[in-house]
């Protein structure tokens, strides 16, 4: 191979690579990316509408996915977290700080409250203690059945998560509702 060629084919080759670079555990890009596992889990399964739960028992039976912020934390059953959450809507469009650099970019939820839910979550150790864990003012995506059970304290769904994804506070971005960010 001649040496023009050897570095044409490796400057495409660097283009590519950069270009399909990953968004990263946090979703560091200008729209909501999912990985690979949440894509997996998400498949097939609708947002968790908190208001139709406690009228519908067949909905019981099926699997949900909710963006949450949460609001408390404790100890659940078999060593799992149990979650408070306030339930928030994903925007079309990551809020950036610089529009040439999407390391800037976090994933957007929208600022106002839509429901409350609560979760059951067996946590990675990353995720559990330590600076970056599940804590009061994380997000998290959950993927999951409804518990026969509502919590005691508010009435709201039990989610049984079998995913999650976690964003710590300070790594995802909250836009008021009328904004750009904020619509679907």
């Amino acid at each position: 191979m001649d040496s023009s060629l050897y570095f044409a084919t490796l400057g495409a080759t660097c283009a590519l690579t950069l270009s399909c670079r990953s968004a990263g555990p946090y979703g560091y890009s200008r729209v909501y990316t999912p990985t690979s596992d949440e894509a997996k889990a998400v498949s097939g399964k609708t947002e968790l509408e908190p208001r139709n739960v406690p009228r519908s028992p067949d909905q019981r039976t099926r699997a949900f996915w909710a963006f949450g912020v949460v609001t408390h934390r404790g100890p659940g059953p078999g060593g799992a977290a149990y979650v408070a959450l306030s339930l928030r809507s994903l925007s079309a469009q990551n809020q950036c700080k610089s529009s040439s650099d999407e390391d800037t970019c976090r994933v957007t939820v929208s600022d106002r409250e839509n429901g409350r839910a609560h979760a059951l979550v067996t946590l990675s150790a990353e995720d559990d203690l330590g600076e970056r864990s599940v804590a009061l003012g994380s997000l998290v995506r959950v993927v999951g059945t409804i518990a026969e059970d509502v919590d005691p304290s508010d009435g709201s769904a039990i989610l049984r998560a079998s995913f999650y994804r976690h964003w710590p506070r300070g790594f995802y971005s909250a836009a008021p509702s009328g904004s750009p960010a904020a619509k679907r």
